[in-house]
């Protein structure tokens, strides 16, 4: 069991996440000492040709599924940055939610590595499969600013 509740993950989806993300309806369902289940719920806007939910939201919802499992593991919001995110897309997501179940595999003082996986509510067959890598950053620190390119 992790120390952090259901209603402090869910402020720190509204706290800390783009307001697109929090768009999508995506809510934490469960927590664990080390990972974090999220919920995406099925809307129209989140869908393509068919009903299928798109490909954008489910990787947006394990991305921010794999942050809210950091944020387990950790007790608290740590502020990250992504540094590599992988989907492998296996079937559609067609008329029912999406079910993100994140997990960090490992956890040190600069990065951590998670997974994630994502299933249809209706029938619990696995849609997709994600992995991400974290940069893991100071307290309050952000990324430092981009810098534009130089015209030559």
């Amino acid at each position: 069991m992790s120390n952090l509740s259901i209603a402090a993950a869910n402020a720190i989806l509204t706290d800390n996440f783009a307001p697109w993300v929090l768009a999508s309806g995506i809510k934490v369902e469960a927590l664990a000492a080390d990972s974090a289940k999220l919920r995406i719920p099925f809307a129209p806007q989140l869908a393509r040709v068919g009903g299928n939910l798109c490909g954008q939201a489910l990787l947006t919802g394990a991305d921010t599924a794999m942050v809210i499992a950091l944020a387990a593991a950790s007790g608290g919001f740590r502020p990250c940055t992504t540094v590599d995110l992988t989907i492998n897309y296996m079937r559609p997501i067609a008329g029912t939610d999406a079910l993100l179940e994140a997990v960090v595999l490992r956890l040190g003082k600069t990065l951590a590595f998670c997974t994630c996986e994502v299933r249809a509510a209706d029938d619990g067959k696995r849609a997709a499969f994600s992995t991400g890598t974290y940069a893991l950053l100071a307290s309050g620190a952000s990324p430092p600013p981009r810098q534009p390119l130089e015209r030559q």
